[in-house]
């Protein structure tokens, strides 16, 4: 039994749907199938959840919002009359919108219900449109399937109860279709996973019905050592871990969210990334555990927009408590760390530049100097990081030799170093300009 997920590429259009049916049809196995919004269709085309963010950001600040819903609602028009369905959905998604701008008072929720709009739609459409092929299917809302959340706005997190009642979507005939993105709290309160948790619900519904297989159709055959649009042809990784999966997409490989494999590494899933246009395609497989083929690197991440805070004090090191009370000071700013690396007489917290919003960077560097008297504080911008993955990479001897090598070839200053306790992954921090470069001599390096 599978679970199949389609992102956003895959149900663009009425012909990508059409192409979903098929591969829905192709394999009895595949009996639960989750869906984004429809992604892009060309280069400057718009998502469908970037229109209701625009839609809630206008309704918001009082602007009139009309040819947004417009573009929406001709969106979804324009995938119903080709595949020759009821106009009924779409007029559902309108008066919807509508209900949830005039009745909605929390700002967030507005946001969360919105956005998830896209997905809901979508697979009403795709539900409706199996059965007109023939083929039993069912909408399931989240909340129906189970799907319960935590109260968190724009950031749920599946409550452990949840799983029982998703096992029940076992007894269901036919195939399910369920929108993925979004949960409900326990008092009933839509709320959406992080930005691209489709991925994240379709991992969670195969945890809860237990599957063999958790497929995730996208637009590539594959999962690429190393990002495409920095090296030409990049060698196609066919196996990894669950642990090189969540490295490589939390540093920036764009296939999955860096969430959305727990709940299937917790059950144990085994899952494959697939592409939609190709799907007899071999794709990667991603599990649990794998043989040893001798290549300590699988895969090289990279990110750009982080920024350093660099603190300095003298016998740092003798002031017990002092890193505990530099990282509350961004806990009480509401801003996550991303790396700590630090000295005897320093310390360094790399942060997403995104987080230090208005006057946040001001406010740090007066707060961490009033109150913890430190010698220096300073704010550095434009960084990236960059990350080897592979398993066991720490017993290698060579991994740390040969990077620090291929930056010196590609004459890119390193800023910044954590491995830590890791045995999985190797951080280096440069700066933004040098990305390119750096990237490139690594690939060079590891896998030529």
């Amino acid at each position: 039994m599978k679970v199949a997920k389609f992102g956003g590429s895959s149900v663009a259009d009425s012909s990508m749907l059409e192409q979903v049916a098929s591969i829905i049809e192709s394999d009895q196995d595949r009996k639960f199938i989750v869906v984004s919004a429809p992604g892009k269709r060309y280069g400057e085309d718009v998502k469908v959840t970037d229109l209701f963010i625009q839609l809630a950001e206008q309704y918001d600040s009082g602007q009139n919002y009309e040819e947004t819903l417009f573009k929406i609602s001709q969106r979804f028009l324009s995938i119903t009359e080709e595949l020759d369905l009821s106009k009924d959905i779409v007029g559902r998604i309108e008066n919807e919108s509508r209900r949830l701008l005039r009745e909605t008072t929390n700002s967030s929720h507005l946001m969360d219900a919105l956005k998830a709009m896209g997905e809901d739609s979508l697979a009403r459409i795709l539900s409706a449109y199996l059965n007109k092929r023939g083929t039993k299917a069912t909408y399931v809302n989240p909340k129906d399937a189970g799907v319960i959340v935590n109260s968190e706005p724009l950031g749920a997190q599946i409550l452990e109860k949840s799983y029982e009642k998703i096992y029940q979507l076992r007894n269901r005939e036919g195939v399910v279709v369920i929108p993925g993105f979004f949960g409900y709290t326990e008092s009933g309160v839509l709320t959406t996973f992080p930005r691209g948790g489709s991925d994240i619900s379709g991992s969670i519904i195969a945890a809860g019905v237990k599957a063999d297989l958790y497929e995730n159709f996208t637009d590539v055959n594959s999962v690429y050592c190393v990002n495409p649009k920095i090296v030409d042809k990049p060698k196609e990784i066919h196996t990894l871990t669950y642990k090189e999966m969540r490295e490589l997409s939390y540093a920036g490989f764009s296939v999955f969210h860096d969430e959305a494999l727990i709940p299937a590494f917790k059950k144990n899933i085994p899952v494959c990334i697939k592409n939609t246009k190709d799907p007899n395609c071999k794709g990667t497989m991603i599990v649990a555990n794998k043989k040893d083929n001798g290549q300590p690197v699988v895969g090289i991440a990279s990110d750009e927009g982080f920024s350093s805070i660099y603190v300095s004090k003298y016998l740092m090191n003798r002031e017990i408590g002092f890193g505990q009370r530099l990282l509350s000071i961004l806990v009480e700013e509401n801003i996550s760390f991303e790396h700590a690396p630090s000295g005897i007489d320093d310390m360094s917290v790399i942060i997403r530049t995104e987080d230090l919003k208005s006057d946040k960077e001001e406010v740090l560097i007066n707060r961490i100097k009033n109150e913890l008297q430190v010698d220096t504080v300073d704010i550095i911008h434009g960084l990236a990081m960059i990350m080897l993955v592979g398993e066991g990479m720490s017993n290698r001897l060579t991994v740390a030799s040969k990077a620090t090598k291929a930056f010196a070839e590609a004459d890119v200053n390193i800023e910044m170093i954590n491995q830590g306790s890791s045995e999985v992954s190797m951080m280096f921090g440069i700066h933004e300009h040098n990305i390119k470069a750096a990237v490139k001599s690594l690939y060079r390096e590891f896998f030529h």
